[in-house]
């Protein structure tokens, strides 16, 4: 019996989404780790386990809103946790918050924050998440009642409780994210994060004075009047997750259930949006 493995590299766009459907369609066959790389995701499957049709299921590679290309090759047998270090930089936003892995030196920031993403996605390196953490950290969320949706690794509602956000509810569909929200959460201290498995299902008959959602735009079209409803009078609302191409349809929605836009932050064609109630 081999010990290699077959690692596949995809290069994805748009990456976020992307990556993360395809992940979860790899996560229903043989394939048993992946990576987030620069281009996408890296996909591996025991040697034993793989087959010239391990991808012939895989809907999102025939899925036109999708460009998806990819090679692969047989690797000898992997250490994840040298494969993962070697992928995982840490990250400074603006001089105010670092985010690093366990095996990064501790930092002098005014918010250090420690992640381990494993199978989730959201370590700061991409640019809606960037963008989300510097809408925080403008914000005093001292004793809000604060959403993170669609939470991945659970890094913003991490950064909200290190500035006194509390209490503080993290939702994500994907049980890997789930699981590893607690986790990180965990590692952080975190005292004031509840971690909960769904949709914006939960979300009947809650209220909220922080919503944060890096969800993509069509979840996020989908599921606006549910936000809406859940924010309190005079709440914050901060998207992300979607293209500059996409504010208009974005806009429309928000101030069409009467929340108002304060403000946009872009990055490589990436946008974050900030409304009020």
């Amino acid at each position: 019996m081999s010990n290699n493995y077959i690692g596949y590299d995809f290069s994805i766009e748009p990456k976020e989404l992307g990556s993360e459907i395809l992940m979860a369609q790899l996560g229903d066959t043989a394939f048993e780790s992946f990576l987030e790389s620069e281009k996408g995701l890296s996909a591996f499957v025991k040697m034993d386990l793989w087959n010239e049709t391990i991808l012939h299921d895989i809907a999102i590679l025939s899925n036109d809103e999708f460009k998806i290309t990819y090679t692969f090759e047989e690797i000898e047998q992997v250490n994840w946790n040298e494969e993962w270090e070697k992928n995982f930089k840490p990250i400074d936003v603006d001089g105010k918050c670092h985010v690093r892995a366990p095996f990064h030196e501790i930092t002098n920031a005014a918010y250090d924050i420690i992640i381990e993403p494993k199978m989730s996605f959201g370590t700061g390196h991409h640019e809606t998440t960037h963008m989300m953490i510097q809408h925080l950290l403008e914000i005093d969320v001292a004793n809000l009642k604060t959403l993170d949706m669609g939470c991945g690794t659970a890094i913003l509602a991490i950064l909200a409780d290190k500035k006194g956000a509390n209490p503080i509810d993290a939702i994500d569909i994907d049980n890997w994210c789930y699981l590893n929200a607690i986790e990180n959460a965990e590692r952080n201290n975190c005292k004031h994060i509840t971690v909960y498995e769904g949709d914006a299902a939960l979300l009947k008959g809650k209220k909220y004075d922080l919503i944060i959602a890096n969800i993509n735009r069509n979840i996020l079209l989908n599921d606006m009047q549910t936000y809406a409803d859940c924010l309190n009078l005079k709440g914050i609302i901060l998207f992300s997750g979607f293209y500059n191409e996409d504010f208009s349809s974005i806009d429309e929605s928000c101030t069409s259930k009467g929340l108002t836009f304060v403000k946009k932050l872009e990055s490589n064609n990436w946008i974050s949006l900030k409304y009020v109630n």
